[in-house]
C-alpha cells in the first residue's frame, strides 16, 4: 500500500447529494442517545429496584443485560450491513432502539424490563459502527478528522453526562422518563436518515442465497463476548474466582474467544474479519482505542465516587465538577480536527498520550482537603489528553484500509473501545475495594495501646464528646475510637485512590511506543490506493 493523490477512479469521486455537515449532525444524534443509555440508569437504579419490587443486585441486570447484547451486536455489524445495506441495518437499529427504549418505560416488572434492555443494546450495538463508517465514506481523508471530532464529543461526553442527567430525572420525574426520552430522538434520526443518507456505490450488498451464513462463529461469537461482559460486570461484586459462577463463565468466554479466533481466521467469508489486524496501523489504533475506553470510563467512575464518597459532595455536584471537562472537549475536538489536516496525526497522539497521562498522575496528588476549583481543574487537563486521543485514533484506524472494510473496521474499534472501558471500570473498582483493605490494615497497624500520639488523640475526642452531649466516660470513649476509625477508613479510601489513579497514568504512558508503530497517516488531499 503506498500515498497518492486522489485517482480518477468513478467510485473514489462519489460524494454525498446533501452536505456532509448535514449527514454528520444527522447521525450523531443517535450514537449520542446510544452512548448516553449505557450510563445514564446507574443513578437510578435503586428507584427501578423499589419501583418493581426487585432486590438491588437483581436490579443491576439492568446494565448488564445492555451491555452484553451490545457487545454481542458490535463486531456482528459489519457483516450484517454487507447483507442488507448499511443505510438498512442503520435505520433498523434506530428503530430497534427506539421502540425498546418505549418498551423499557412502560416494562411491568424487572423480568420484562431486562428483556427489553437486551433489545435495546442489540439496536444500540450498531449505531456506533455504522456512524462511523458512514462517516469514513461521506468525507475525504483530508476532512475526516473534523468529521470524527463531532462523532467524538458525543461519544466521550453522553458517559460524563449520564449519572447526572439521571440523577436529575429521576428526583423531579420518574425513572421511567430515562427512557422515554430517546423516543423523540430516535423518531427525528429516522426521519432524518431516511431523507439524506445513501449508500456509497462502491458499497455492495452480498446476496442472501448466495450467502453461506457462518453459524458456528456466530454463536461462539455471541457466547464468548456476552459471558466475558458478564465476567467483567459481576466479578468485583462476586469476588472474582470465589465464585463458581464467575468461575466458569470466565473460563466459557476464554474457550469460545480462543476457538473464535481460529476459527473465523480460517474462513472465506468470516463474520468478523480478523484479519484487519495485519495492518499494522489499525492493530495499534486498535489497541489505543482500548486503553482509552479504559482511562475515560474508569477515571469517569473514580472521580464522582471520590467526590460523592469522601468529600460529601451530591449527585449534582459531582456532575457539575465534570461537566467543565466535557465543555473543554466541545472546544477542542474541532480544533484538533483541523490540526489533523496539517500535521502528523502520531505527533497529536503523543502529546494526547503524554497530557493524559500527566492528568492522572496529576491526580494522585488529590487529598481529603482539596477544593471544587483544584477537581475541576484536574478533569479540564484530563479533557485535553482526550480529545487529542479520539480523532487522531480514529482517522489513523482508516488510513491504510479498502474503502469496502469501513463497516468491519468500525465494528472492532467500537468494540475495543467499550470492552477496554469495561475492564477499566472492572480494575478501578477492584483495586479500589482491595488497597483499600490493604491501607485499613496498614494504618491499624500504628493504632497500639502504647501510641502517644494516638492516646493523646482519644483523650481530645473523649473530652470533646463528654463536653457536647453530656455522655459518660466509658461512652464519649467509645465514640471516640469509632471517629478514629472512621477517620482511619477516609485515609486508607483516599490512599486506595491513589493507587488507582497511578495504575491508570502508568498503564497510558505505556501506550506511548504505540504510536510510533503506526504507518504515518496521510495529510492534506493525499489518500492511501488500495
Amino acid at each position: 500500500m503506498s500515498s497518492a493523490a486522489l485517482t480518477m477512479d468513478g467510485d473514489a469521486e462519489w460524494r454525498p447529494a446533501v452536505n456532509p455537515w448535514i449527514i454528520a449532525l444527522a447521525v450523531t444524534l443517535a450514537t449520542f442517545m446510544e452512548v448516553l443509555d449505557t450510563s445514564i440508569a446507574n443513578v437510578s437504579l435503586p428507584h427501578i429496584a423499589g419501583s418493581l419490587s426487585a432486590g438491588t443486585d437483581e436490579s443491576t441486570w439492568v446494565l448488564t443485560s445492555y451491555l452484553v447484547s451490545n457487545a454481542i451486536v458490535l463486531p456482528l455489524s459489519g457483516w450484517v450491513s454487507s447483507i442488507i445495506g448499511r443505510k438498512r441495518f442503520y435505520m433498523t437499529c434506530v428503530a430497534i432502539f427506539t421502540v425498546s427504549s418505549l418498551l423499557c418505560g412502560l416494562a411491568p416488572n424487572l423480568g420484562m424490563l431486562i428483556f427489553f434492555r437486551i433489545l435495546q443494546g442489540a439496536g444500540g450495538g450498531g449505531l456506533q459502527p455504522s456512524e462511523q463508517a458512514i462517516l469514513a465514506d461521506t468525507f475525504p481523508p483530508a476532512k475526516r478528522g473534523m468529521a470524527f471530532a463531532v462523532y467524538g464529543i458525543a461519544v466521550v461526553m453522553a458517559p460524563a453526562i449520564g449519572p447526572t442527567l439521571g440523577g436529575w430525572i429521576t428526583d423531579n420525574y420518574t425513572w421511567r422518563w430515562i427512557f422515554f426520552v430517546n423516543i423523540p430522538v430516535g423518531i427525528l434520526s429516522l426521519l432524518l436518515t431516511s431523507r439524506l443518507i445513501q449508500d456509497p456505490p462502491y458499497f455492495k450488498r452480498r446476496k442472501l442465497s448466495e450467502l453461506k451464513i457462518d453459524y458456528v462463529g456466530l454463536s461462539f461469537v455471541a457466547l464468548g463476548l456476552g459471558t466475558l461482559q458478564v465476567v467483567l460486570d459481576k466479578g468485583q461484586r462476586d469476588d472474582w474466582f470465589e465464585s463458581h459462577f464467575i468461575l466458569i463463565l470466565s473460563l466459557i468466554s476464554a474457550a469460545s474467544l480462543i476457538f473464535v479466533f481460529f476459527w473465523e481466521w480460517t474462513r472465506k467469508d468470516p463474520v468478523i474479519d480478523l484479519h484487519l489486524f495485519k495492518e499494522r496501523t489499525f492493530a495499534s489504533a486498535n489497541l489505543m482505542m482500548f486503553m482509552l475506553g479504559f482511562a475515560l470510563l474508569g477515571s469517569t467512575l473514580l472521580l464522582p465516587l471520590f467526590m460523592q464518597t469522601l468529600l460529601g459532595y451530591t449527585a449534582q455536584q459531582a456532575g457539575m465538577a465534570l461537566s467543565p471537562g466535557g465543555f473543554t472537549i466541545m472546544v477542542l475536538m474541532p480544533i484538533v480536527g483541523f490540526l489533523l489536516s496539517r500535521y502528523d496525526a502520531r505527533r497529536l497522539m503523543v502529546f494526547g498520550l503524554c497530557v493524559l497521562s500527566f492528568s492522572l498522575f496529576h491526580m494522585t496528588g488529590f487529598d481529603l482537603g482539596i477544593d471544587f476549583r483544584a477537581i475541576v481543574l484536574a478533569r479540564m487537563l484530563q479533557s485535553v489528553g482526550m480529545a487529542f486521543l479520539f480523532v487522531p485514533i480514529n482517522t489513523a484506524a482508516y488510513a491504510y484500509l479498502p474503502r469496502e472494510k469501513n463497516n468491519a473496521a468500525s465494528g472492532l474499534m467500537n468494540l475495543a473501545r467499550n470492552i477496554g472501558g469495561s475492564v477499566g471500570i472492572s480494575v478501578v473498582t477492584t483495586m479500589l475495594d482491595r488497597r483499600t483493605q490493604y491501607h485499613e490494615a496498614t494504618l491499624s497497624s500504628h493504632l497500639s495501646a502504647s501510641n502517644p500520639n494516638l492516646r493523646k488523640l482519644l483523650s481530645g475526642l473523649s473530652g470533646a464528646v463528654s463536653g457536647r452531649g453530656g455522655a459518660s466516660a466509658a461512652d464519649a470513649t467509645h465514640k471516640a475510637y469509632g471517629l478514629v476509625q472512621g477517620m482511619l477508613f477516609r485515609q486508607a479510601s483516599m490512599l486506595a485512590y491513589i493507587d488507582c489513579f497511578w495504575i491508570l497514568g502508568v498503564a497510558i504512558m505505556a501506550m506511548i511506543p504505540l504510536a510510533f508503530l503506526m504507518k504515518r497517516p496521510p495529510t492534506g488531499g493525499e489518500i492511501p490506493v488500495h
